[in-house]
């Protein structure tokens, strides 16, 4: 199996400082189950190119311990040639450096956003070029998939379910390697070694600030932990601790997605308790993000708004409640995102949707930052946990967009309370909830904010705490609700 990774970033043989591989050399390095080999095919200052070539040992394959493959399998498998968690183990041991992005030589390096683009020479992916883009256009990059038909002398055979996978993006080299380390065993779906706690560890570790927002991080877990139930729970549960329940029913759906053949009696019984357990939770204790949901929901009932805006709307959990108010005539969801406009559309049914109900709502691409005449004319705008998304230089542009040229009556604004962060005793001090946050407010920072928006823009701005309260430190998540002057609307 062949990766090979390259730049133009000049002079392009940085590389070598960064993967910590001379690349005037060949070098062979020792695995448990084969030998991987790193060269460079070219190495010019105007571009670079690394291969990871793994030799697999198909004799060690069927002799190595917990072989539990069927005797054919000893002989027809396709596990020397195409990338599966064999090389991803090589990715960890032969790049493990720069996959943790260390480079004495060339530390300004680490943090670059360099043009980079990587090919697998083969790749399993029975389920077609669409999952390949799922699971890589959200992180940016751009993807590039060539099938290969089962026989080249016997096209009426038609196409197997392997391609070659490019990737382009500009990003730093340590996400690239990371991705990469994650993915490749979540689309082979299948791990040659055993899997337990340990590898969600792993998992939430090369995961950290871009899986818990990956509009397929269900999936992935599920794929990556192979089909592990409890463990690929905990893994939800532990990347997004206070969106527990819901990522935990969302599994249920997940496990139907890709089980849809497993009918035993013992996968059913299991499915119904992890699904009454589901429901004992939820009817104990809403998730936090639930509690914004409908804190939102409230304040734009008790407003009656009639047209209603839902900013940075995801995966469309906002937009099915706003649908359930008969009394809003038109909602328009808008989202940076089209991945996840499309899972929007998928949630809520959108083809089967009936004619007078599929009315009432429209999706648009679009970002936050730049004027948008179709965000114009609505009473009322939820922006629920999106601007901590944003550098704060842009908030600028944020502001006026919403504030200035939309103008809504009413804006519902949410964002995490930084001083609730003591209370989660998995996040270290000083860091913030999630790698995409750009900052994290105080109730202070973020009432100041707010105060000088409404002051600037003619509204009035009422401050709520979002999940359990804190004497200390408040709540985990704070509410902004602005609302125009009444001298203003008249």
């Amino acid at each position: 199996m062949l990766l090979t990774i390259s730049t133009t970033y000049q002079p392009a043989t940085e590389l070598g400082y960064l993967l910590h591989k001379n690349p005037t050399r060949l070098q062979t390095f020792d695995l448990n189950f084969g030998r991987a080999h790193v060269f460079y095919p070219e190495a010019s200052e105007q571009r670079c190119t690394a291969a990871l070539l793994l030799d697999v040992d198909a004799v060690q394959l069927v002799r190595g311990k917990g072989n539990a493959g069927s005797s054919l399998d000893q002989y027809v498998n396709d596990r020397p040639y195409v990338a599966s968690s064999f090389l991803s183990v090589a990715l960890a041991d032969v790049f493990g450096t720069a996959l943790n992005g260390r480079c004495k030589q060339r530390p300004e390096l680490v943090v670059t956003p360099l043009p980079l683009q990587a090919q697998i020479a083969v790749i399993p992916c029975p389920e077609g070029e669409e999952w390949l883009r799922r699971l890589f256009e959200p992180l940016g990059y751009s993807v590039e998939a060539v099938q290969h038909p089962l026989d080249e002398l016997h096209p009426e055979w038609g196409m197997s379910s392997y391609f070659t996978l490019t990737l382009r993006a500009e990003c730093r080299l340590s996400e690239l390697l990371t991705h990469l380390y994650v993915l490749i065993p979540v689309l082979d779906n299948s791990k040659h070694y055993w899997i337990g706690d340990d590898e969600v560890n792993k998992l939430l570790t090369r995961g950290q600030g871009w899986l818990e927002k990956h509009p397929e991080r269900r999936r992935i877990a599920y794929n990556y932990l192979r089909h592990k139930k409890s463990l690929t729970r905990d893994a939800l549960s532990r990347l997004i601790p206070e969106e527990a329940e819901v990522e935990a029913t969302d599994l249920e759906a997940t496990d139907e997605q890709v089980s849809e053949e497993d009918t035993s009696t013992e996968a059913q019984s299991a499915a119904a308790e992890a699904a009454r357990a589901t429901q004992e939770k939820k009817e104990k204790r809403k998730s936090l993000h639930e509690q914004r949901l409908q804190a939102a929901l409230e304040a734009v009932r008790q407003r009656g708004a009639k047209r209603v805006l839902d900013l940075g709307c995801g995966e469309g959990r906002l937009l099915r409640m706003l649908l359930q108010e008969k009394s809003i005539e038109h909602i328009l969801g808008l989202d940076v995102s089209y991945r996840a406009l499309e899972l929007a559309q998928k949630r809520l049914h959108l083809d089967r949707m009936p004619e007078r109900q599929r009315e009432r709502l429209t999706l648009v691409h679009g970002a936050l930052t730049y004027r948008d005449q179709r965000l114009e004319g609505y009473d009322a705008a939820c922006v629920i946990e999106v601007i901590e998304h944003m550098d704060q230089p842009r908030l600028r542009s944020f502001e006026r967009v919403l504030f200035e040229f939309a103008h809504p009556e009413t804006v519902v604004i949410t964002t995490p309370n930084a001083e609730y962060n003591v209370k989660f005793e998995t996040l270290d001090a000083g860091t913030f909830r999630h790698q995409d946050h750009r900052f994290e407010w105080t109730r202070e920072q973020f009432q100041n904010w707010s105060r000088q928006l409404a002051e600037r823009f003619g509204y009035q701005v009422q401050f709520s705490p979002i999940g359990p309260e804190d004497a200390e430190v408040g709540a985990p998540s704070q509410m902004g609700i602005f609302s125009r002057h009444q001298s203003l609307t008249q």
